[in-house]
């Protein structure tokens, strides 16, 4: 199927899943109701040190669960009973979340890989199991180098946008903000950038060549704005209307 074709550009993509107050973002429960409406979901994974794949979003555990750390310090044992945001739903590992979800719609995987070697390979083992649709993402462009050359039919996309705030280097900062390395690196078959960023030069090189979406759009206003500039948008706090 050409790409444009695709749910990548035809359905909107819930961020973290349809999370709420009672369901908070990438928990089993935000991930049941985006299936519930029929909504592609996009989550994030990060490694463990026991090399357990997880879905959760921050570096550090404080804001989701108030315990003290990085993620990828602790084993699955160390974690499996923290709770999400004073719910009862708890970090899920990427098993989990591929066994809910079971093709019911598709799902937009973003890596967090700052650096732990072997995770795309773990990341990997666990898809190679799964029969629903999927693409996978990330900022670093190594990680989708390492799926360009051991699994080069999924589909990969770089995120980027300006990293005003981030603590990269000023050439890592530079080099990412203008996709610097997709020509010899990442090689993505579609650009996720941060809406607030949108236009740039840097997308505007792409569009109508590859797919270009866009997170994250919080308001039908925003979405309105944007969605000249994009292909398909990843949204949260709001369910978008065409």
């Amino acid at each position: 199927m050409n790409i444009y074709d695709s749910w990548l550009c035809q359905k909107f993509i819930a961020h973290r899943g349809l999370h709420d107050e009672e369901s908070p973002e990438n928990s089993l429960s935000a991930f049941q109701k985006a299936i519930d409406k029929g909504y592609p979901i996009e989550l994030d994974v990060h490694p463990l040190a026991d090399g357990t794949v997880v879905v959760f979003h921050d570096e550090k555990l404080g804001r989701m669960t108030g315990a003290d750390g990085f993620i990828t310090n602790y084993t699955y044992d160390d974690i499996k009973d923290l709770k999400l945001l004073k719910t009862e739903e708890h970090i899920p590992t990427f098993d989990e979340a591929l066994k809910l979800i079971d093709g019911k719609v598709p799902v937009l995987i973003e890596i967090k890989n700052t650096g732990k070697v072997g995770f795309e390979k773990n990341v990997w083992k666990a898809l190679q199991k799964y029969k629903g649709e999927y693409a996978i993402q990330s900022f670093n462009p190594y990680s989708l180098e390492w799926f360009k050359i051991n699994a080069p039919h999924v589909r990969r996309g770089q995120l980027s946008c300006y990293f005003s705030r981030s603590e990269l280097s000023f050439f890592k900062r530079f080099a990412l903000k203008r996709m610097l390395l997709n020509k010899k690196i990442s090689e993505p078959n579609f650009i996720n950038y941060k809406c607030e960023n949108l236009p740039n030069r840097y997308v505007k090189k792409y569009f109508g060549k590859i797919p270009v979406l866009t997170w994250i759009v919080r308001s039908q206003e925003e979405y309105d704005r944007v969605k000249k500039y994009c292909d398909n948008i990843v949204f949260e706090n709001f369910e978008p209307k065409k």
